[in-house]
């Protein structure tokens, strides 16, 4: 597993950012054989499935400096750490309802020594927080996701586009937006990454 994937798209990171993502084989790897967070299959790709992947999202909007965001569903920390590292001056809170998946958070999260995230056991109905934009990777289909995060946004909006969703999802999703009656955009990953995993990948932006 190697991080040189990451550069292949983003080139402006700076040192610590690199080193941070360089660290994530090992730690995910270690966590891992602990707290089953990834497939077995699937953390040999690391960097292309999970970490890439999350930041996706980075490929279609630049958060400015300020921006809160709230990772729901996280897992073992996706899309928030990886898009935590990139975005440095933004705000992450991520969230899971199972505990031993909040702990690998925990620990990846100190492990970086990254200063801008909090991690909580808890279901996002729960939490009372307000932020720019909540994230997730596929937890559920979209509209009963709304449903859970729709009161959670802050009124004021600074980014390039307004406070809403973004929202990683895969494969052929005309039926389940066709449930929800907001206004949204899709955005296609293999229009930003050239690698086959991306070809059905998407990042669905709901405007809250």
């Amino acid at each position: 597993m190697k991080a040189d994937v990451i550069l292949r798209y983003f080139s402006d990171l700076s040192n610590q950012q690199k080193h941070q993502f360089e660290q994530l084989a090992d730690l995910y790897q270690y966590w891992n054989e602990k707290i089953n967070v990834i497939s077995r299959k699937d953390i040999d790709e690391l960097y292309v499935r999970h970490v890439l992947h999350s930041l996706g999202i980075a490929g279609i909007i630049r958060f400015k400096a300020g921006t809160t965001l709230l990772d729901v569903g996280t897992g073992g920390g996706f899309p928030g750490i990886p898009l935590a590292i990139f975005f440095p001056e933004c705000r992450f809170h991520l969230v899971d309802s199972i505990g031993k998946k909040i702990r690998v958070v925990n620990a990846v999260t100190e492990a970086l020594s990254l200063k801008n995230v909090t991690a909580e056991q808890a279901r996002a109905e729960q939490l009372t927080g307000k932020y720019h934009f909540v994230v997730s990777r596929a937890v559920t289909r979209l509209k009963p996701f709304h449903q859970w995060v729709r009161h959670k946004f802050e009124e004021n909006s600074f980014n390039e586009l307004p406070n809403g969703i973004l929202y990683l999802k895969g494969g052929d999703l005309t039926d389940e937006l066709k449930e929800t009656k907001k206004k949204y955009r899709l955005f296609e990953l293999s229009n930003y990454f050239d690698e086959g995993f991306f070809e059905t990948k998407k990042v669905v932006y709901v405007q809250c």
